[in-house]
């Protein structure tokens, strides 16, 4: 067992040593070592080991070549015939790139249509950061691609000349980015990460003449990654597999920008009847180019949520998400099976900051659109469901929230049902902060304090929390603990895991998190890597858990 010794200072004047011990095996990790070894052997055969990921693990497409690879990364190409030692054995179940919480595959069912999915979404996308005075850049833009995110949002203006297309958020302090800069970082980032479709989303306040210089550009650009239906009126969405490496438009067609635009209360002048012509004309080039119509909630929840033959995108803002579920909940849900749900923040999160997504999630909502600069829980949430199928940005709903009962009943987000499963989950150890902290990170005068805390988010039935004992004064904390919770609605549930470091003086330092999807989640002894607060992967912080759903 490796020791480390680690001086601080107390009281400005005295230095103190600490002495950490590395933890070794846990019990169950030596009994899961012998029970799958040969009788009397020190080392497990890459035979042995694919029976401990088929039967322990329950990873049943494992092969022979996968426990080879993994004796191959762990001892080096020419020693494959010596297995795995017991020490060998905790290293790689310590291994998150070989013992992983997900699957790392996509694994769902593509084929079905795009409202069928939950689908990464940015808010917002151009900005750096607060929604009123920071800088517009495509920087932004590419870090959401490369992350995975799906749906990039951009607002359009026109110049101060009246002759071109800039992206800002309107009527604010933010500097303006032109479109084509957009639009050539959105073609040479969008799929550097998933190769499932990016929607792009314009929030459109052009003259007819933009909109015709937008078409021409997007169609410029784009070329044959971009993808519009042959037909005006689409019935049903394409699917992701289908639409693989393309890209789409989603934004209100001509005819109905000129709607807003008479109606808007914010000032702008109604249009007469020559702009009224000039929208005409431009439609047919502008209005082809876009596969998702889009359109705003007219007040009347009833009348917004109408399921009729042509598919189309509806925008609520959290606020009226709220409102709409607290009366009109399955009627959300059976409008989400066919058409599409987008949900934004409300007006006053000025500084970026983001809203809970399981009351849209919980209703169907596909485009649950997020501030990704905006950092804290409710992003950990959103970026932990997208950490599912693969991290393609694309995640199959639950049947329940795509599917008709006998009646032609939906899902009802306000019923209460019984405890479907129960998750256990065993925290053993963590390790990893003595590489990615300094040694007076989390306090000046000794080794931290680390304990685990764990909470479920879902419906609202499904909330259990639970906390660790703290260890004290060691940077390889053991906890060896297990817990319950108890799951109703488990295909909707996350499991949002934060390791804090105690302070009796000052508010608990924060020291690692990450969100599962709990219906994703990997059965058996599992290396959970740990983020940071704005969901960046530490190099080495991670945790030994046990999961199981019965």
């Amino acid at each position: 067992m490796t020791t480390h010794k680690y001086k601080y200072k107390t009281f400005s004047c005295f230095n103190k040593t600490f002495t950490n011990a590395e933890p070794g095996p846990p019990p169950d990790v030596i009994h899961a070592f012998h029970s799958f070894s040969s009788p009397g052997a020190t080392s497990m055969s890459a035979d042995n080991l694919l029976r401990f990921l088929t039967d322990h693990q329950r990873d049943r497409h494992c092969t022979s070549d996968d426990a080879l690879h993994i004796i191959q990364s762990l001892k080096g190409d020419h020693k494959t015939d010596d297995g795995l030692t017991l020490d060998d054995f905790f290293h790689f179940l310590l291994r998150d790139d070989l013992n992983p919480p997900l699957k790392s595959e996509v694994h769902h069912d593509m084929n079905a249509p795009l409202s069928h999915y939950f689908i990464f979404t940015g808010h917002n996308s151009y900005l750096i950061g607060n929604q009123l005075t920071s800088d517009c850049s495509d920087v932004p833009i590419v870090a959401a691609l490369v992350r995975g995110v799906r749906v990039i949002e951009l607002d359009l203006w026109p110049n101060s000349t009246k002759d071109d297309v800039e992206v800002f958020h309107g009527r604010t302090l933010t500097s303006p980015i032109s479109l084509r800069q957009c639009l050539w970082s959105i073609k040479e980032h969008a799929f550097d990460t998933s190769a499932y479709p990016v929607i792009i989303t314009f929030e459109d306040h052009l003259t007819p003449d933009l909109q015709a210089v937008v078409a021409e550009m997007v169609t410029e650009i784009f070329g044959e990654m971009l993808y519009y239906p042959e037909t005006d009126v689409l019935s049903e969405f394409p699917s992701p597999e289908s639409l693989k490496g393309r890209i789409l438009i989603s934004t209100k067609p001509p005819i109905e920008c000129l709607e807003d635009k008479e109606t808007d209360e914010k000032g702008v002048e109604d249009m007469n009847a020559s702009d009224e012509n000039s929208y005409k004309q431009s439609a047919p080039t502008y209005t082809r180019l876009i596969t998702i119509h889009a359109g705003k909630s007219k007040g009347d929840f009833k009348e917004d949520l109408k399921v009729e033959g042509k598919v189309k995108r509806l925008s609520l803002s959290e606020s009226k998400l709220e409102k709409a579920s607290e009366s009109y909940g399955p009627d959300i849900v059976r409008f989400t099976q066919k058409n599409m749900l987008r949900v934004y923040p409300k007006g006053i999160r000025i500084t970026s900051s983001n809203y809970k997504p399981q009351v849209a999630w919980t209703h169907g909502a596909q485009m649950v659109a997020f501030n990704m600069q905006g950092h804290g829980k409710s992003l950990w949430f959103m970026q932990g469901l997208f950490k599912a199928n693969g991290g393609c940005g694309y995640v199959k709903k639950p049947d329940f929230l795509v599917e008709k009962g006998p009646n032609n009943e939906v899902f009802d987000p306000k019923r209460t049902l019984p405890v479907n499963k129960t998750l256990k989950v065993k925290a053993y150890l963590g390790i990893g902060w003595s590489t990615d902290f300094s040694l007076t990170d989390f306090d000046s005068n000794s080794p931290p304090d680390f304990y685990i805390k764990m909470d479920i988010a879902g419906v609202p039935a499904d909330k259990g929390k639970k906390k660790t004992k703290t260890i004290k004064n060691n940077w390889f904390p053991v906890w060896e603990e297990e817990f319950d919770f108890a799951l109703s609605v488990p295909d909707l549930a996350m499991l949002r895991i934060q390791v804090k470091e105690e302070d009796r003086t000052e508010k608990d330092d924060f020291a690692g998190q990450t969100c599962l999807p709990i219906s994703e989640l990997k059965p058996g002894l599992r290396s959970i890597p740990l983020y940071d607060a704005k969901g960046e992967k530490y190099k080495s912080v991670r945790l030994l858990m046990r999961f199981q759903l019965k």
